[in-house]
């Protein structure tokens, strides 16, 4: 297989970052295709942790080539920012180790500015203020920014103006002060000479790769219960979060993906406002949150937690066409007595084993109970050697959804995983 879209299946942060990381080091090519610095993804590498928000997790791997592709909404800023860290780290391999879309959106300080005025309304949906929602509202108003115009920051100057004089209107409602061009331009001048020699036509360069045979791993953002058109709108994220993103957001034609792995926290957490059935308000729920570390790794807000629901996990598997499931946290479930799973949900219409996505509000969830299990799981490298009673959680899982596990990761580090299948063939 030459192209792999990597998903994830849930609510977003079901450990993307560790799990690209493995994964990238049989890719030539690692492709971000949506969503922007609202998505932040926590890896551990021997004794070092590093967030990125933009960059893919690939960008540690030596000889492997990274991509922020068309369909991504990037904030100049935080992006050289990341550039510094990841230098100071010693974490960068030379030039051409980044490439840029030259048509992916600017995100610029009046996008923040208007999602944290929006953040204090009562129609809050619980963003993470990064300005991403503002910026692909411009993108489809045709009044955004690609990056590309940073090329000439005389035509930046004009786009920004034609942009604030729709928004300004709109931070006065809010009872903010919209920025002048000005202010907005000329800190940027200094962003623009780092960025604009990162820029190309990726699409092209994408397309070629996967053309050429290299091994290309398309990476998206959040997860597909917060995708735009398939997600409990409107608490959703503002792109496209499901495995057909990876095709509009780089480039690249559907005939060309080989297979499509979905991400599965082994519970259920999300951030933010929006429906979330088998959400956990009590002791069990607080110590999901505390022994998984559920902690937003871009705003720092604590995630809220449930138990795994396998009706929005078989929904996960048709709306994205999944082949095979990488399976998280399975340790964070770890000492408890006994597992709770839902498998389907009733609803006014009668029971159904899908999320019904429209409807949450009115559908209860059904449960099963499961055995849990008191064996620590960091040192196990093979299914055989997982407690019993784990290895039943994770067959019922595949049972349940037909799609086979890929991986079981154990543990925050990257040697703490079970890899059952290499997405390239290995």
């Amino acid at each position: 297989m030459s192209a792999v879209v990597i998903v994830g299946a849930q609510w977003g942060d079901e450990g993307k970052g560790k799990i690209v990381d493995i994964f990238t080091e049989h890719a030539d090519l690692v492709v971000r295709y949506g969503g922007g610095p609202n998505a932040g993804h926590t890896l551990v590498v021997g004794d070092q942790k590093l967030v990125v928000r933009l960059i893919p997790s690939g960008i540690l791997r030596e000889g492997t080539r990274c991509v922020l592709a068309q369909g991504m909404a990037i904030d100049p800023a935080s992006l050289v920012g990341e550039l510094d860290e990841l230098g100071r780290r010693g974490l960068l391999h030379g030039a051409g180790s980044l490439v840029v879309s030259d048509r992916a959106h600017a995100i610029l300080p009046y996008h923040v500015l208007v999602d944290g005025l929006r953040e204090q309304t009562p129609q809050a949906l619980g963003t993470t203020r990064r300005g991403v929602g503002p910026c692909y509202e411009d993108k489809a108003g045709r009044r955004g920014i690609p990056l590309g115009a940073l090329r000439d920051m005389k035509r930046t100057e004009e786009l920004v103006g034609r942009a604030l004089a729709h928004w300004g209107p709109v931070v006065r409602a809010l009872g903010g002060t919209a920025p002048s061009v000005r202010e907005v331009v000329e800190p940027l001048r200094p962003i623009a000479e780092r960025i604009v020699p990162l820029l190309a036509d990726t699409a092209k360069l994408v397309e070629r790769a996967v053309r050429d045979g290299k091994r290309v791993l398309f990476e998206g953002a959040q997860g597909t219960l917060l995708d735009i058109d398939h997600g409990t709108y409107p608490f959703v994220t503002s792109s496209h979060a499901t495995s057909g993103g990876a095709c509009t957001g780089s480039g690249v034609g559907p005939s060309r993906i080989d297979w499509v792995v979905g991400l599965v926290k082994a519970y259920l957490t999300r951030v933010g406002g929006g429906p979330f059935p088998t959400e956990l308000l009590d002791a069990t729920g607080e110590r999901l949150r505390q022994r998984g570390v559920e902690f937003g790794s871009v705003t720092g807000r604590p995630r809220r937690t449930g138990w795994l629901d396998l009706p929005a996990l078989r929904y996960a598997v048709r709306v994205n066409g999944l082949d095979g499931l990488a399976i998280t946290k399975l340790d964070v479930l770890t000492g408890l007595p006994e597992l709770r799973i839902c498998v389907a949900y009733d609803t006014p219409h009668g029971r159904v084993d899908e999320l019904p996505i429209d409807d949450v509000a009115s559908a209860r969830p059904v449960y099963e109970t499961m055995p849990g299990w008191t064996e620590e799981l960091g040192a196990v490298r093979a299914m055989k050697d997982l407690p019993e009673a784990a290895c039943r959680y994770v067959e019922r899982i595949e049972r349940e959804v037909g799609t086979p596990a890929v991986l079981v990761s154990v543990g925050s580090r990257r040697d703490e995983t079970i890899v059952l299948k290499q997405p390239f063939g290995g």
